[in-house]
């Protein structure tokens, strides 16, 4: 049964479409479990019925026809009681309805079990019998599984289009109101055009995109296969002498597809309906790999391995090729991806993009934090996103709220212009603020910085009305490079930055790389990179690296004197006090080669449970302490930053976070050691309010946010902040938290920042 639901599964992912994926699950279903009838309900939010979206064994013209509003039948049950419901005669139960256009009274036995994703459900799974028998446990527990696994799919597909678009006869592409809900990345409404980002070897992210000339890309194509049979064929004349003759028979059962009409012919015909070679090679090799999986002898389906690797070396020969024509960027490109790097921000001209759309990823995985800084808006971890099929369409990308809509009607659209124009006049009203002081009501004044890392960063941040950086992330210099940046690279690069914001003061964290930032030179495998190799952990064991790192630091600040140094992901003393060692050592080397300089202010990011419960121990030990709420929120909930499925759960407003954070300011400011944040929560409007009440000495957060914090802190007294934060220590629930912080700034007359659930 396991062999057969992973074959079910892999067919309804690869679907085209919701249509097609239903079809598949009830065909599939119906054969594996032997029975005779195997339906989908699929619920329509938007008139609140149950209907049935597809069905093998009852009347093919009752599908689509068939509503039952919530409430209503055996399916209305299913749905409410969020269980199985297994029946051993269904029409002599009371909530059954009988519906004559599916000829359903031929069989007695009914088994329904809910199909929910993320908590939401979206219809009913069906079996039915003649025999007036319950099914077996057995029979329950598979159609359980087999709910459960593609209850991802049919999201997925149903974000094509769904219901609406089936039952419209429009197929994929109808519009619809009903948005996919992701995670919040950066504030912020992008409303534009789909371009989509892919990695070139990756036949499952490769999206639709048409073509004009389909002569001239039908010709490509033939170059792509042509040269990998000579691939093919070289390697099988290299193997000729080692291998025995059956094993040689895969290399000729490569050359057999190469040079048949059905892996080559079906991907030309769907190329001549308008589709680029890419594409069509995609929904080819996609409907090959459906026809193996299928097979009931095991030796064959593994056969579907061999077809895969065969579309990935014809797609490799495609992209080397270029693609059809140059990339174009529209005027307001929203770039959406499985998972955006960097490299691919970089791609598209600033003064184009709008936005950025994620189907991985939280709000604090590294491109969310780019994006913020670029203020553009994103949404992370759209899991549900069908990337393939929406390039080159239009999609608005909440990033207050973390929905996506996909062709959104007019009303939608007229809904977000609105919020866009409302946007422009607070960024007016905010940008008055500039030259003001952030000082309270009653005179407490705390210092805004900017997080930076670019040095295309510098000037926007100046102009922000920064007081300095905050957060200078030196691990982007090692990022963009192929190898790690020499002492001298480093230090002309440290010297610009705080040169620019001499003399204010530049806070410059050390090497902060493993968990979601990797070097591309320097690969980590692990099983749990969060918890394992990185930050300060990476530094200590590579002093080779560490040191020169210090050096260009120490050197770069020569002459200036406003560079603090920071040192990331710190779990004990014993860190701090190696670190502070390789420092000192640094230092002196440099002295004696005649280099004048002093020693930096020093400070450590308070980012694990640990450091939070030895947080006096750390805070005699140096200057300051930053805290990274960001990482803090991930390790005191548990919950994988950069993990959809659970992002939901991660929010710095949690009643656990607020009092850590109570605890690491009142700890460090018994050892009088200042405290700063310099995590999200820190450009987070509601959670300012409480870090003014706790009495945090400094805020860092991107340029972006600046004004808005500003706007909070100079409308607060700290006075009002503490007891505002009294009361919310006594909350049990986060959204009550939030919800009590958002009345307060509505209050204040500060409701254009609130935005969470509009």
């Amino acid at each position: 049964m396991l062999d057969t639901l992973r074959r079910i599964v892999q067919e309804v992912t690869s679907a085209e479409n919701l249509d097609q994926a239903l079809k598949i699950i009830v065909a599939r279903v119906k054969l594996a479990m032997g029975v005779e009838v195997c339906s989908v309900y699929l619920k329509d939010k938007q008139r609140g019925e149950n209907v049935l979206m597809a069905s093998d064994g009852l009347n093919p013209e009752s599908i689509g026809n068939v509503r039952l509003h919530d409430a209503q039948g055996l399916i209305g049950l299913v749905g409410e009681r969020e269980e199985p419901l297994n029946l051993a005669d269904a029409p002599s139960h009371p909530r059954f309805e009988y519906f004559p256009e599916t000829g359903e009274e031929r069989f007695r036995s009914f088994l329904g079990v809910p199909i929910i994703h993320h908590r939401q459900p979206l219809g009913v799974l069906v079996v039915q019998r003649r025999a007036d028998a319950p099914f077996g446990e057995d029979s329950v527990s598979f159609l359980v599984t087999v709910a459960a696994q593609l209850a991802g799919a049919i999201a997925h597909a149903e974000a094509s289009g769904g219901i609406s678009g089936l039952t419209s006869g429009k197929g994929r592409r109808a519009r619809s109101v009903e948005p996919l809900q992701g995670q919040p990345g950066a504030a912020g409404v992008a409303m534009g055009t789909v371009v989509v980002c892919y990695h070139d070897a990756d036949l499952d992210t490769v999206p639709d995109r048409e073509v004009r000339d389909t002569r001239a890309e039908v010709k490509k194509f033939r170059r792509a296969v042509a040269a990998v049979s000579a691939e093919i064929q070289a390697m099988l004349e290299r193997m000729a002498s080692v291998l025995p003759v059956e094993d040689r028979a895969l290399f000729d059962a490569y050359l057999m597809m190469l040079d048949g009409d059905s892996l080559v012919g079906d991907t030309i015909a769907r190329i001549r309906q308008g589709n680029w070679a890419r594409g069509a090679l995609r929904d080819t090799i996609h409907e090959h790999l459906r026809a193996f999986d299928a097979m009931e002898d095991a030796y064959l389906r593994e056969r579907a391995e061999d077809v895969r690797d065969l579309g990935r070396r014809i797609l490799t020969k495609l992209a080397a090729e270029g693609p059809v024509e140059p990339r174009k960027f529209p005027a307001h490109t929203i770039l959406v991806g499985e998972e955006i790097t960097a490299s691919m921000l970089a791609e598209v001209p600033i003064k184009r993009l709008a936005g950025v759309v994620s189907v991985r990823g939280s709000s604090t995985s590294h491109v969310a934090i780019l994006a913020r800084a670029m203020g553009v808006a994103a949404v992370m971890g759209v899991s549900d996103l069908p990337v393939g099929r929406v390039d080159g369409r239009k999609i608005i990308a909440d990033g207050y709220t973390g929905r996506v809509y996909i062709d959104p009607p007019r009303r939608v659209r007229d809904e977000f212009r609105h919020l866009l124009r409302e946007e422009q006049e607070l960024s007016k009203e905010l940008s008055d603020l500039r030259d003001l002081p952030a000082i309270t009501p009653d005179k407490v004044g705390v210092p805004l910085y900017v997080n930076s890392g670019l040095l295309a960063d510098v000037s926007p941040s100046r102009k922000s009305g920064a007081e300095g950086i905050g957060l200078y992330r030196t691990e982007f210099p090692f990022m963009i490079r192929d190898r790690f940046p020499g002492e001298e690279e480093q230090c002309q690069i440290y010297r610009q930055v705080l040169e620019a914001f001499s003399p204010a003061p530049v806070v410059m964290r050390t090497l902060d790389v493993g968990g979601d930032k990797a070097l591309p030179y320097f690969p980590i495998e692990e099983d749990n990179p969060f918890l394992g190799w990185r930050g300060i952990r990476i530094s200590l064991d590579h002093p080779e690296i560490f040191l020169v790192q210090l050096r260009a630091m120490l050197r770069a600040s020569a002459g200036l004197n406003n560079m603090d140094l920071l040192f990331p992901m710190i779990n004990s003393v014993v860190e701090v006090d190696d670190a502070m060692r390789l420092l000192r050592r640094a230092h002196h080397e440099l002295v004696d080669a005649g280099v004048n300089i002093s020693m930096p202010r020093v400070g450590v990011m308070i980012e694990v449970p640990s450091a939070v419960y030895q947080v006096r121990e750390l805070a005699r030990r140096v200057n300051f302490l930053s805290v990274g709420t960001n990482d803090l929120t991930q390790y005191l909930l548990a919950v994988d930053r950069n993990n959809a499925r659970v992002a939901d759960l991660y929010d710095g407003l949690h009643p656990a976070v607020i009092r850590a954070l109570q605890q690491i300011v009142d700890g460090a400011h018994e050892e009088q050691t200042p405290v700063s944040v310099c995590g999200e929560l820190a450009g987070d409007p509601v959670a300012v309010i409480l870090l003014l009440g706790m009495g945090v000495d400094s805020l860092s957060m991107s340029a972006a946010n600046l004004p808005r914090i500003k706007w909070v802190i100079r409308s607060f007294t700290q006075r009002r902040a503490r007891k505002l934060l009294k009361e919310a220590l006594t909350f049990e629930y986060t959204h009550a938290v939030r919800n009590y912080l958002n009345a307060a700034l509505e209050d204040a007359g500060l409701g254009g920042l609130v935005r969470a659930g509009r």
